[in-house]
């Protein structure tokens, strides 16, 4: 590896990270390169670091519907990456909070006909929740994290990262102010590419380690495995929401969401998901779902929280995201109050689904985030 790469981004890291020299940070490391090269940074600028290892994989679950739990692998890079660093570590058992705060609201809201997101309710509940009541009387400066976001130094300002595929700021929306404040990215200034380079400069263990994907409880268990042992199986009728005709039947509207395409298993299609009848347990799919008489640029949004309350009221031009990822729209009318807006984008979105978050942006910054009703 080319060194004038290397020592460029460390330089790098030493103007986003240098305020953070001598302080005392609570690192949370996942056994991942993202979170592990965190750490490495922190400590390249004089940071006293120790690390935490939450362990909230509910592993009974798990190992009953055959997946594959994997926080002994993680914790073992855990301690390689420690150790190569000269950091402390600490495993944390968050199993009852995070089923508590986080598996009962993914349920809920599944139960309920919505589509939840459980990363962000880990991150607001017990990533910067139950873990920062955790160390609060360990007289630290700061938590950091593995996230894929730019903070600024102090406030509450939260901008999205370089790498706008891997930016994490969507998932981080729904933190409140005061958890913001007392947080540190020290990769949000990086690109993907550039967090590997990082990593093998730093010679760590788990530098050629696969990122991790999906919904951080389940490991390498399907999520509609996860809904069917909690939910079971209840028989209804799918069917065409343009004619009224009985297509098919289903196991459950509760493994459905709205513009899916997958999994239907109806001939003459594709069929895509338009609507679900919670009381009558019935789908409704359609062909036409894309036709230009259906257009979907329109959204109601409650359940607010703001990082910058100067935009309540002012939603026309923001930019908005609706799920993890580089789309955007932009907002071109909204009607409300504080608690209740209607919101119209530049753009028809096929899979706008109730209980999806509505993360707002203004510039690159995360102004905040409400739930899609």
């Amino acid at each position: 590896m080319n060194t004038s790469v290397q020592d460029k981004l460390l330089k790098k890291a030493e103007r986003y990270l240098g305020h953070l020299k001598g302080k005392r940070i609570a690192m949370l490391i996942s056994g991942g390169v993202d979170s592990s090269v965190a750490m490495a940074l922190l400590k390249h600028v004089g940071a006293e670091v120790k690390g935490y290892y939450l362990k909230i994989w509910l592993e009974d679950e798990i190992r009953f519907l055959g997946g594959d739990c994997p926080w002994e692998e993680d914790v073992k890079y855990v301690e390689k990456v420690s150790k190569e660093l000269g950091c402390e570590f600490e495993i944390v058992p968050l199993q009852k909070e995070y089923f508590d705060k986080v598996v009962s609201y993914t349920i809920n809201e599944v139960e309920n006909g919505r589509t939840p997101n459980p990363d962000v309710m880990c991150n607001s509940r017990i990533k910067f929740g139950s873990f920062m009541d955790y160390v609060d009387e360990k007289d630290y400066d700061f938590v950091a994290s593995g996230h894929y976001a730019w903070k600024n130094r102090a406030g509450s300002e939260m901008k999205m990262a370089p790498d706008l595929v891997k930016d994490q700021t969507y998932f981080l929306s729904y933190l409140g102010k005061e958890q913001l404040e007392n947080l540190v990215f020290p990769i949000g200034c990086f690109e993907k590419e550039e967090v590997r380079i990082l990593a093998e400069h730093f010679d760590l263990a788990n530098q050629n380690r696969k990122d991790s994907q999906g919904i951080c409880f389940l490991g390498k268990l399907k999520f509609r495995d996860f809904v069917e042992h909690y939910l079971g199986t209840r028989t209804g009728d799918i069917l065409n929401y343009d004619t009224g005709e009985k297509l098919g039947e289903h196991d459950g509207f509760y493994f459905y969401t709205r513009g899916q395409r997958k999994g239907i298993r109806l001939g003459g299609g594709p069929w895509y998901v338009v609507e679900k009848d919670t009381d009558k347990n019935i789908v409704y799919v359609s062909k036409e779902y894309f036709d230009d008489d259906k257009p979907r640029d329109e959204l109601s949004v409650s359940e607010f929280n703001w990082f910058d309350e100067s935009q309540i009221g002012n939603l026309v031009g923001l930019d908005l995201k609706i799920r993890h990822g580089e789309q955007m729209y932009k907002i071109t009318e909204a009607s409300g109050d504080e608690d209740y807006v209607d919101v119209k984008i530049n753009e028809s979105d096929q899979g706008i689904a109730p209980g999806q978050f509505a993360v707002f942006y203004k510039d690159g910054v995360c102004m905040g985030a409400g739930v899609i009703q």
